[in-house]
């Protein structure tokens, strides 16, 4: 701007487009992006052609953004990111306003993608892969060494994809969207079958059991695998969404954006809890009784996998879908029984409620999936979730996710690691020689 013009929030100036995205530091589509999000006004002036933007509402837009830029410094410690995906709140999640049990309850998980991502109804969403994506990604799996665990398998099917994708680098909402219903069904059908007759075939629920066990499918527990889907496709800013959301603001194509986030999962605390339940209660099962196995835990200084949930001071909402569920499948009542026995006991002394990762667990060990299979779930699901995460981030100022780090370490300037301090004299130069014997 230059310096005889009026300041961008002078009483009654109007900016043009132009000017709005070099205020802001933005490309032009942002700033419509902005709009259609109701992050800004516009106003076409009589006669003209062109959108006019308030300069006082663009002013505060500038002083939102630098806040969020600025990082967690000045709010309590919490980073605070604006997003219109899920709320979580009083104990329930809401995916665009819309409860996302009841939405899961009636919506296939494909159906539910498309609401987060475009927050449109879309009766009938079906994904299907390009058959040579299909090919290039489980050409890489496939040359990985067995003991791969599922997470590793997705995120090498990713990469695949991406190389395969010659417009990757194209972050338009359309090219994004493409991204997402090609790329999903291409991690599953990248994953190894667990029967030698199975089908690439149906919803993504069918064709992602198949990859989990080698137990015929019944309508029933395909119901549940449906709707875990559906009800982990997302839930705020999780770790691995927030990872999703940095490289997003990097502009990192969605492959990349979801890559980031399978990354994450690869720690213990997030995604791969339900292993931890899954395999405790194989051992109460194992043992017939919750009581020494809940006593091992605890001896060995570790927290019980599958309890209590730091956003859900009560029950979990989508353990409790998740449990209704299998009580209606017969072969599951051993394991439901024996995650109650694990409720209990701990119960006597913590009273935590069960979480989603004790449910998917339930649901593994019922279905004859390995401990694994937990995570494969909560991976494909929330990768819809990433890529609406993505999505919104496109339309946010680049590189916003640049926090300043809080430097405590010692004050320059120290002495260099092989220079003795006490040896260094008048006229000593400790850079005349490096350590390589090179003149410095």
């Amino acid at each position: 701007m230059r310096d005889h013009e009026p300041a961008p929030g002078a009483p009654g100036r109007r900016l043009t487009t132009k000017e709005t995205a070099e205020f802001l530091g933005v490309k032009p589509e942002t700033v419509y992006a902005y709009v259609s999000r109701g992050l800004l006004g516009s106003r076409r002036e009589p006669g003209g052609r062109a959108s006019t933007f308030d300069a006082k509402e663009v002013e505060a837009l500038a002083r939102r953004n630098r806040r969020e830029a600025a990082g967690p410094s000045g709010s309590g410690g919490e980073l605070s990111v604006r997003t219109r995906i899920t709320l979580i709140e009083k104990d329930r999640y809401y995916y665009r306003g819309v409860d996302a049990t009841a939405l899961a309850a009636r919506h296939p998980y494909e159906e539910v993608a498309e609401w987060l991502w475009t927050g449109r109804p879309a009766p009938g969403a079906a994904f299907t892969a390009p058959t040579a994506t299909v090919r290039a990604a489980r050409r890489a799996v496939n040359a990985l060494p067995e003991h791969t665990t599922p997470t590793d398998r997705l995120r090498v099917a990713a990469i695949a994809a991406a190389a395969e994708d010659p417009l990757r680098f194209d972050l338009s909402e359309p090219a994004v969207l493409g991204t997402a219903r090609t790329l999903i069904p291409t991690l599953v059908a990248a994953l190894p079958p667990a029967r030698l007759d199975h089908k690439d075939e149906g919803p993504l629920a069918h064709r992602l059991w198949g990859r989990l066990t080698g137990r015929p499918a019944d309508p029933a527990s395909l119901r549940v695998l449906d709707t875990a889907l559906a009800l982990l496709a997302d839930h705020d800013l999780a770790v691995s969404t927030l990872a999703v959301r940095v490289a997003a603001s990097a502009r990192a194509h969605a492959y990349a954006a979801v890559s980031a986030g399978l990354g994450v999962l690869e720690g213990p605390l997030h995604g791969a809890a339900s292993g931890l339940a899954h395999r405790m209660l194989l051992d109460v099962l194992d043992q017939g009784t919750a009581v020494p196995v809940i006593a091992d835990e605890l001896r060995a200084g570790r927290r019980i996998p599958g309890l209590g949930h730091r956003l859900y001071p009560g029950e979990d909402p989508r353990a409790r879908v998740l449990f209704a569920l299998l009580e209606q499948i017969p072969h599951a009542e051993s394991a439901l029984l024996a995650a109650r026995d694990i409720v209990a006991t701990t119960a006597r002394h913590t009273p935590l409620h069960a979480n989603v990762d004790l449910a998917l667990a339930v649901f593994t060990v019922s279905s004859g999936m390995p401990a694994t299979a937990g995570e494969t779930i909560f991976a494909v699901a929330r990768s819809a979730g990433w890529i609406a995460h993505a999505l919104e981030e496109y339309g946010e100022r680049p590189l916003r996710m640049r926090p300043s780090g809080h430097y405590v370490g010692p004050r320059p300037p120290q002495p260099l690691p092989d220079e003795d301090p006490a040896a260094a004299g008048p006229g000593h130069n400790p850079g005349r020689k490096s350590p390589w014997g090179m003149s410095g």
